[in-house]
């Protein structure tokens, strides 16, 4: 590496390991020992000059990955790409999974400036957009179901589901729409799918007539939440589907030919996975929990309802220490704009965030508990797997707030509404802006992904 270059590598160096600041106890000792000048981490910062003019300005492979592994994906990236050698350690860190670095959550979003295959990505952690390319992908003509663990479950233009990977590009597609329990394909003389019937079978029976949808309005009417879990157990990815008529749940895993319909309940929330079990949370604040381990699903109601019917948005979410919380948020729909005046469209009505109100969910006892502050915690809520997180681990999120993006039950029928984002304070009550609203499209409405370098692995 001649001197200027070595110069330019070092200086990006320093400015990485600047931002891993909070994390630098990570470190292995030979590291350590390899950054320290004078038994400080910023030293190396503050002599910068002095480091570059040494012979030795090219640091090992080992000692790169080491730095690379305390790095979030947007800086791991940029690192990859300086020169040969940091691509080199880069390229053997993600290779060898040893990337397991927790990612901040970021907004997932389109631009009307944008063409129909680019993706927005505004990351909280440096506070700035990044544009992802997206060949194979018409992002802007997809409907947004789900998201977790990088994963994005969308619904395309036949109404069939994928899982996609806007990071890595990877893309897998699903079962058939024609494979869910309700939905019945209605061929033309050539063969091809003309419509779709939506029957209203619900337990035991029916709700009502059927409805018929063209290929590409059903995801419209059909598809309310998904939800993509790695299975440690199995090796292997459920994909968890909130669908109408009334909200019921199917399930399959990665693979598998069709859904797997889990009657007879429905007006399904929110779900979570945990150790073999599908937590499912209901509009009344019951939850239920399938166990998915055996050839047959069964059932169990491990909550009863709440005191009341609960008309608010309902969260199931896992804390770091393992703990159950139920979220409701309550929410108005405002008849004014931005600046209050009173609007005559339907569709520039606004629904804002007004209460949060945390539970904690004790199974053995049966009780919700009331807590009245999340203390260093943070939450992730709207259409992606419902997230809280330790704020000590991401020094970048505000503890004791909630980070919201719109989920409401009739999103896709109001698809040019203002969507309700923003950061809410539990405190205080209080929103603020994330992003500018004109810089992201309504529809598909934005959502929360963590960013993820692993691909799926299907063997």
């Amino acid at each position: 590496m001649c001197s200027r270059a070595g110069m330019m590598s070092l200086r990006c160096l320093c400015r990485l390991v600047s931002r891993a600041l909070p994390n630098i106890s990570a470190l292995s000792p030979s590291l350590l020992k390899a950054l320290k000048a004078d038994g400080d981490v910023h030293s190396l910062l503050m002599e910068e000059t002095t480091i570059v003019g040494s012979e030795s300005s090219e640091l090992p492979v080992d000692i790169l990955m080491d730095i690379f592994a305390l790095l979030e994906i947007p800086d791991l990236v940029r690192a990859g790409s300086v020169c040969s050698s940091w691509h080199s350690a880069y390229a053997i860190l993600r290779s060898s999974e040893m990337y397991r670095r927790p990612q901040t959550p970021c907004l997932f979003y389109t631009s009307e400036s944008d063409g129909d295959n680019v993706a927005c990505l505004y990351s909280l952690a440096e506070k700035r957009v990044y544009k992802l390319a997206l060949p194979d992908t018409p992002i802007r003509r997809m409907h947004l179901i789900g998201s977790h663990n990088g994963w994005l479950v969308i619904g395309d233009e036949m109404s069939e589901l994928h899982i996609i990977n806007p990071i890595t590009g990877e893309r897998v597609a699903l079962p058939s729409v024609a494979t869910i329990e309700q939905v019945k394909p209605i061929f033309d003389n050539a063969g091809a799918v003309r419509k779709y019937k939506l029957s209203r079978y619900f337990g035991e029976g029916e709700m009502g007539s059927p409805s018929f949808y063209a290929p590409d309005s059903l995801r419209d009417h059909l598809y309310a939440k998904a939800f993509v879990f790695h299975d440690p157990a199995t090796k292997s990815y459920i994909v968890a589907l909130i669908h109408n008529p009334e909200n019921q749940l199917s399930f399959t895993r990665v693979g598998d030919s069709e859904w797997t319909w889990l009657p007879p309940s429905g007006d399904y929330e929110d779900c979570i996975y945990i150790d073999g079990a599908l937590y499912a949370l209901r509009g009344t604040g019951a939850i239920d929990a399938f166990d998915l381990t055996g050839p047959n699903v069964s059932r169990k109601v491990v909550m009863d309802d709440m005191n009341h019917y609960v008309y608010e948005r309902l969260y199931i979410v896992q804390t770091p220490s393992g703990d159950v919380l139920q979220v409701l948020r309550e929410q108005n729909v405002a008849a004014t704009d931005s600046q209050g005046e009173d609007v005559a469209d339907i569709s520039e009505m606004r629904t804002e965030t007004r209460k949060i109100t945390v539970y904690k969910v004790d199974m053995a006892a049966k009780e919700f508990v009331r807590i009245n502050s999340l203390n260093e915690h943070v939450l992730f809520l709207g259409h992606n797997q419902s997230l809280c997180l330790a704020a000590e681990e991401f020094l970048h999120l505000k503890a004791n707030h909630a980070y919201l993006t719109d989920n409401d039950g009739c999103i896709a029928s109001f698809k040019s509404n203002c969507r309700n984002i923003g950061i809410f304070s539990l405190g205080n009550g209080s929103t603020k802006e994330i992003v500018p609203p004109q810089l992201w499209c309504s529809w598909p409405a934005p959502i929360w992904i963590t960013p993820n370098l692993r691909k799926m692995s299907l063997d």
